[in-house]
């Protein structure tokens, strides 16, 4: 009697080589599919990819729309801060102006006054 719970590795081996055996005739024996459906199983691929380009050229589109957007917003604020900033400026200019030339009227009249 054979111990089946224990086979040998010639048993192993014999029984991987059956079935791969059994497996190989079972797809020679499949039937083949016809070119219609090859045809048909191509064409849909052909569409899937197509439409998953297209899809993807949109993404692409509307990143760089949105990429844009951003990138005018950024640039209309740091003009208006530009802006902000120079008028922030020249009004500081205009202000030490101002006290230079009141600083100036004191001075002139202190001497006139000395005189």
């Amino acid at each position: 009697m054979k111990n089946y719970a224990n086979p040998s590795f010639a048993d192993r081996n014999k029984s991987a080589a059956e079935a791969k055996k059994k497996l190989l005739e079972k797809f020679k024996n499949a039937p083949k599919p016809d070119e219609a459906q090859l045809a048909a199983r191509r064409a849909e691929r052909e569409a899937a990819d197509k439409a998953r380009e297209a899809r993807r050229i949109e993404r692409e589109r509307v990143k760089a729309e949105e990429k844009a957007r951003k990138e005018a917003e950024l640039a209309e604020k740091a003009a208006a801060a530009l802006a902000a900033e120079k008028a922030a400026a020249d009004a500081l200019v205009a202000e030490e102006a101002a006290k230079k030339a009141a600083r100036d009227e004191r001075y002139a009249a202190r001497k006139a006054r000395k005189r």
